[in-house]
């Protein structure tokens, strides 16, 4: 069973006019958050995962909403999906684990 977000996202994809409408306001929330700790941090790459790093469209409208949020001429950040994909937080935290395990 797919979660409310990921389900928005496939309605979406389906052309359902309301996770279309729901899935553009979360891509347009999302790009004012990344807006502001690119203001912050000014970070040369955000890296997604967990489920919704599946939604591919978030890789291209996000980058182009998120412009008028940020106080800079030029946004040299990039939006990318985490490279072992949407487990990417499990696998870490099960590395943090055995390095504890190690220490003990």
């Amino acid at each position: 069973m797919l979660g409310p977000a990921l389900a928005a996202a496939a309605g979406a994809v389906a052309g359902e006019p309301q996770a279309a409408a729901a899935l553009a306001r979360y891509e347009q929330r999302f790009a004012r958050a990344l807006g502001t700790i690119i203001n912050v941090i000014d970070p040369d790459v955000i890296v997604l995962g967990g489920g919704l790093s599946n939604v591919e469209r978030l890789y291209e409208n996000v980058p182009q909403l998120w412009s008028p949020f940020v106080f800079s001429d030029r946004v040299g950040t990039r939006l990318v999906r985490a490279v072992h994909g949407d487990a990417s937080g499990v696998r870490g935290a099960a590395w943090l684990w055995e390095e504890q395990e190690l220490r003990s």
